[in-house]
């Protein structure tokens, strides 16, 4: 009977998603309702097992110690809930931004299909479930990254494909080696490995999975494939690129280095040291591309790259610090980068362009858009009152109070990030609302106009949180503690 309650909770959107494809609707508005009351009844689901908690359960065994095991504990409920409160409200923006788009059907069946794909890895209890559901990740979003179906997005599909087929073939040795090396790759607090197994091996075994899944995470050298997906249609960049896809990655290498190997194996051995150097060396670098960038979307999508160092440069300082602040700005950097990647979407929808040079003058005609950009530019720049301030500071922090030469180096990277970020970020704002003279591209009436309330109403949702979560983050930082601390 437990089994069969996290079984609904991922099939639901799954096959409920893959049931649009043969299916006719007459009107988009009947497809629109299906999807969307799917998704809601999906999340009603997964906030009724996050609280209700039924406990480990084995769904099913391959062989000794590999098995498809589920369970809830703080991370899922972290992951699982952010993830089951965004979906619904990009839903209604996909409902808009795809009105004119062909092949609609397929789109929301795949987009559909990824929620459950996702709460998969969420759910997961061990590394061969987190596996599974990982790659299965790849295989559900490739239909979105590729849906134009034109040049750029064929090949942003068939790069996207190698990089993460290649990451999965890294990651399976790290997941054969947590299975045999100890209590079968199951997620427990610090860690489930055998310690008197061979620590080369198991070392080397970490990295292959840092990488490998860390593709996802977009480490540097494995970092390209996001920046060229960024052609998909701005609800999959901005919810599977920014926020789902992206943080599985964030999240396995969690589960990797503290629900399997935990800190004591890993701490001051070249493994942690080779996590940290690659973490910042891509927030810096990321940072970098980002401001050279002319691309709207692919400015975002370098500035994601970025930030999801950040969060693994939090997670391999080892410290019950370090995680906290990984973990919260997961969670803020996605409503972030969530909001600003819509942004993007409405003024490219509205207007046709995707430059920045192309938004000159732009705020007068989309003052909402443009407004809820800043905002989220502010927050993402770590600037008082935004979220970002808040998982950022607390990054700095946990870096600072480590102490270490590898640590101090990390918060200094998050300094110079931090300025480009300022740079890259909210030059777009000075752009749209004080264009130079003679720059104004939209002068003439009617050159550009506000998206629709179904895009317009997520925005706002997500700035609002923003600001909440930037005045008042006391509730979710103790909560966040005290998941850091059972972790340890």
């Amino acid at each position: 009977m437990r089994a069969l309650i996290y079984l609904v909770v991922i099939l639901l959107p799954i096959l409920g998603g893959l049931a649009i494809l043969p299916l006719h609707f007459k009107k988009d508005l009947t497809r629109n309702l299906y999807a969307e009351g799917i998704v809601c009844l999906t999340s009603v689901l997964v906030w009724i097992v996050l609280v209700e908690d039924p406990g480990w359960v084995e769904v099913y065994s391959f062989t000794r110690g590999f098995s498809i095991d589920f369970h809830v504990d703080d991370l899922t409920r972290l992951f699982a809930g952010m993830v089951s409160l965004m979906w619904p409200l990009v839903m209604l923006y996909a409902f808009e931004y795809m009105r004119e788009s062909r092949r609609k059907n397929l789109f929301f069946a795949f987009f559909v299909a990824t929620y459950g794909v996702t709460l998969g890895v969420a759910f997961a209890s061990n590394m061969t479930t987190l596996y599974v559901f990982f790659e299965m990740l790849t295989l559900v979003t490739i239909p979105l990254v590729v849906h134009y179906e034109d040049h750029d997005s064929l090949y942003a599909g068939r790069k996207y494909a190698a990089y993460t087929i290649g990451g999965a073939s890294l990651a399976f040795f790290a997941v054969v080696m947590s299975t045999v090396a100890g209590q079968g790759g199951n997620f427990l607090p610090g860690g489930s490995l055998n310690a008197d197994y061979s620590q080369s091996i198991l070392q080397v075994a970490f990295l292959f999975g840092f990488f490998g899944f860390g593709v996802k995470a977009a480490v540097f050298p494995l970092h390209e494939w996001l920046p060229t997906a960024s052609v998909a249609p701005t609800p999959v960049t901005a919810l599977l690129h920014a926020v789902a896809v992206v943080n599985s990655g964030v999240f396995a290498i969690t589960r990797m280095t503290y629900y399997v190997y935990g800190t004591e194996i890993l701490a001051g051995t070249p493994a942690q040291t080779v996590g940290l150097l690659f973490s910042e060396f891509t927030l810096v670098y990321a940072a970098v591309m980002a401001l050279k960038e002319r691309h709207f979307k692919r400015r975002l999508a370098y500035s994601t790259v970025s930030n999801l160092s950040y969060m693994l440069f939090g997670v391999m300082l080892l410290s019950e610090a370090g995680l906290m602040a990984g973990m919260a700005h997961m969670l803020f950097h996605g409503i972030i980068k969530i909001t600003l990647f819509m942004c993007a979407g409405a003024f490219m929808h509205q207007t046709g362009h995707e430059y920045i040079y192309e938004i000159n003058g732009v705020g007068r005609r989309m003052p909402l858009t443009c407004t809820f950009y800043t905002l989220g530019a502010l927050s993402l720049t770590g600037i008082p009152l935004f979220c970002g301030f808040i998982s950022k500071w607390q990054l700095f922090v946990a870096g600072a109070q480590l102490g270490t030469p590898l640590a101090l180096t990390g918060v200094a990277a998050l300094i110079v990030s931090a300025f480009l970020c300022a740079m890259y970020s909210l030059t777009v704002s000075v752009r749209a609302f004080f264009p130079m003279q003679g720059k104004d591209r939209y002068s003439e009436e009617g050159s550009a106009t506000e998206a629709g309330l179904l895009m317009l109403l997520p925005i706002a949702v997500f700035s609002v949180v923003n600001v909440v979560f930037g005045v008042w983050p006391g509730p979710i930082l103790n909560w966040l503690r005290a998941l850091a601390a059972a972790a340890m």
